[in-house]
Formats: structure tokens, sequence, C-alpha cells
């Protein structure tokens, strides 16, 4: 099987020529698992694989990353066909945040009658979940709030980190097979996001050669952390991965 990571955005919220930072996996060029929704993603996703997506996991809640699921949900509730058929996977922690950031607002439908999550099957889930034979590490990353952002893991094959600070510690546990390692990185860093100069703090020589970065401000800084010699994500880009392996034994 041939495996690949398509970034259908892969810039910060105010970075909208590069796209909203959003990923698709796909095997044998056929989606199996989008990361993020942001305002923009349905509408490249829709350009990429003509119908909307399957299944759905969701990093955090700001709305550069889940803006797009309004949308998703008219387009879902008004083809029979596909409602109630895309799962959204997120951490329980965030459960609370996205019903109030998408769907608690008064009436799904100017209609009435419509409870927003019927559009969708939502599957909460702590330390992972299994998605078409295959189980997916999630696990925290450091974006402001504590317990209000997770990465994605498929062990043997990549590691996504959505909006991060640097994170070797879970890297160390997550990324310890060779995995290809998406990490969130502009030119300079805040208190919620990676610099490159937290990057060549925090992280080895080995495990920066691994990294892929995304979620940079514009253009040049993109090209800024490639003459550094860095591998950056570009928008409409698939990049190969690994195969996973089989799922651990102990996995679930």
């Amino acid at each position: 099987m041939n495996w690949h990571l398509h970034f259908l955005g892969t810039g910060a919220a105010h970075a909208v020529e590069l796209g909203s930072s959003a990923a698709v996996l796909e095997r044998d060029g056929r989606p199996v698992l989008l990361i993020d929704c942001g305002p923009d993603t349905l509408d490249r996703y829709l350009a990429a694989y003509g119908e909307p997506p399957r299944a759905l996991y969701i990093t955090h809640t700001h709305m550069d990353h889940v803006g797009g699921l309004e949308r998703l949900f008219t387009r879902l509730w008004f083809h029979e066909a596909l409602r109630g058929k895309t799962r959204v996977f997120t951490h329980a922690a965030l459960v609370p945040w996205l019903q109030a950031r998408v769907a608690d607002y008064p009436g799904a439908l100017a209609e009435g009658g419509v409870n927003y999550w019927e559009a969708f099957r939502l599957v909460p889930c702590s330390r992972g979940f299994w998605l078409d034979g295959w189980w997916f590490d999630v696990f925290a990353t450091r974006h402001h709030r504590p317990g209000t952002s997770f990465g994605l893991a498929l062990q043997g094959s990549f590691v996504f980190t959505g909006d991060t600070r640097p994170i070797p510690e879970m890297l160390a546990q997550y990324a310890g097979d060779g995995e290809l390692v998406a990490h969130d990185c502009g030119l300079v860093g805040n208190p919620s996001h990676t610099g490159i100069d937290d990057i060549e703090r925090e992280y080895d020589q080995v495990l920066r050669a691994r990294l892929l970065l995304y979620h940079y401000g514009s253009a040049g800084d993109g090209a800024a952390l490639a003459a550094r010699g860095y591998r950056i994500a570009g928008t409409g880009e698939r990049v190969a991965l690994a195969p996973p392996p089989p799922p651990r034994l102990d996995a679930g």
C-alpha cells in the first residue's frame, strides 16, 4: 500500500494565501482521514476528492482549525445519503469546547427541528481511536491552555503535532520509530507556537532530520525556513509516508 500525507493548507491563521493548516492521510490515493477543518478546508477537500470527508480528526478548536465545520454540517445534512456518515474524532476534553464553538448556537437550521451532531458521528477518545483497522494514538500538546490541544500519531508512519510549543517528551514516546513528524513552526515562536529557535534548542539533530514544518506565516517565511536546511510542507503537496506496520498487540 502507498501512504501519503496531503497538505490542503499549511498556513498560520493570518496566512490566508497558504490555506488553513489541514492535511489528509491517503492510502493508495484514497482519503482515509482529514486532520482539521478550517474555513477553506472543505472547498480544498472537495476539489481534491469530489465528496465530503468520511473521517475527520480535530486537534483543537481555534477557528482556523474548526471554522469549516458549519459548512460541512450543511453539506451533510442536506444530502440524506451522507447524513450521519462522517465520523468526527476528537479528544474527549475538547468536546465541551467544540460544542460551544460550533454546535451550540441556537437553531442549527432556521426551520428548527435539527440537532447539530445528527449530521455527524461524534467519536470522543482519550488515548486514541481505531479507523479502518489501524490504531491512531492521540497525545497532549502545548497550545494555550493545558488540555485543549492534541496531536495524532500512526506508529511507524507519521506524527502530526497540530498547533504546539515544543514537545520533546511526547515525540520521544510517539515518534520513536522513524516516523515523519509534521510540526508547527514559524520563523519566530510565541507562547502558543513553535519558532525555529525552539526547534534547534529542544530537538536533537536526529529528530530534526525527520521534521516536516508547516503552519508558518507566509511563503517568504517558508522559504527562509527551507534556506536553513529544513523540509517545508507546501500547500497541495503530497508527502510519501512509510507504510504503518500492523497495530501493536496492546493498541487500544
